[in-house]
């Protein structure tokens, strides 16, 4: 099957609880039709380069997934539906890199730091 990666952003007045639980939503979704999640990431609440919807921050999350085209179509259609979903990003890639993903390790390299 091909493999995917998602980044989505949620509203930035859900809590990371909410938020975090979107992620499992639609990693439930994608594997009620014949998918599988390769693995999940919540990055935060980040600040956004311009206002989307009138919010200046938002919920960024990270799926990799291995999944049939009709999967991920049903998925991204239900990202768009949703109200809590701002912007959704789907890249087919040809290799999933093991590991965190780069904003990850920022994360970490900053926390060494302090």
């Amino acid at each position: 099957m091909p493999l995917y990666e998602h980044v989505f952003i949620a509203r930035q007045d859900l809590s990371n609880a909410q938020a975090e639980g979107l992620v499992e939503h639609f990693g439930a979704v994608l594997a009620d039709n014949g998918g599988k999640v390769i693995g999940q990431e919540y990055w935060g609440l980040k600040t956004m380069a311009y206002k989307i919807n009138k919010n200046r921050k938002g919920h960024y999350a990270f799926l990799k997934t291995d999944a049939p085209a009709p999967a991920v179509q049903e998925m991204e259609r239900l990202m768009r539906l949703h109200d809590d979903v701002m912007r959704v990003l789907t890249i087919k890639v040809n290799a999933h890199e093991d590991g965190l993903s780069v904003q990850m390790k920022k994360r970490e390299e900053r926390g060494e730091r302090r």
